[in-house]
């Protein structure tokens, strides 16, 4: 079973930077400041953030991108040792989504002063003023996914 960890890593990740590549690169959003893909639903704009999730801890020091690198690899290495005592597909999918988008934003934080974020999401009303990317996405849903499947042993 371990099979599913890296390959969904890896899809995960090539997700996360292939978005990142073709928003930012190919319909150029920093030039554009703004594309309406189903306003206000979701809205595309340029950002970059220097800390976690909602900015928290974007105190500008270039240390603390160091250390939130390391905190994501740290957090993969775990992963992936806890992943050995996994059973379910869908915890081994689960782990490999907070991997691959855990090492997107790495590679992000590697050559940029944060993690590229353009996703903008709104409704009914409630103007979100946040921010995020794909592989914030990936890490949401995969650590839902380990809450939800974590520790049920496999039925077949």
């Amino acid at each position: 079973m371990l099979r599913w960890l890296l390959p969904v890593a890896l899809v995960a990740f090539a997700l996360d930077q292939g978005s990142k590549w073709y928003v930012f690169r190919q319909l150029r959003l920093e030039d554009l400041g703004k594309i309406d893909v189903l306003p206000p639903f979701l809205v595309f704009y340029p950002g970059i953030n220097t800390g976690v999730n909602f900015g928290l801890f974007a105190d500008g020091h270039d240390a603390m991108r160091w250390v939130l690198i390391a905190l994501a690899l740290g957090i993969c290495v775990a992963l992936a040792i806890w992943a050995r005592s996994f059973e379910r597909p869908a915890e081994f999918v689960s782990a490999g989504l907070i991997m691959g988008g855990a090492l997107g934003n790495v590679v992000d934080r590697l050559y940029l002063p944060g993690v590229l974020d353009f996703l903008n999401m709104s409704c009914c009303g409630l103007n979100n003023p946040y921010l995020f990317n794909v592989a914030d996405i990936f890490i949401f849903a995969g650590a839902i996914g380990l809450i939800l499947f974590q520790g049920r042993k496999n039925e077949a």
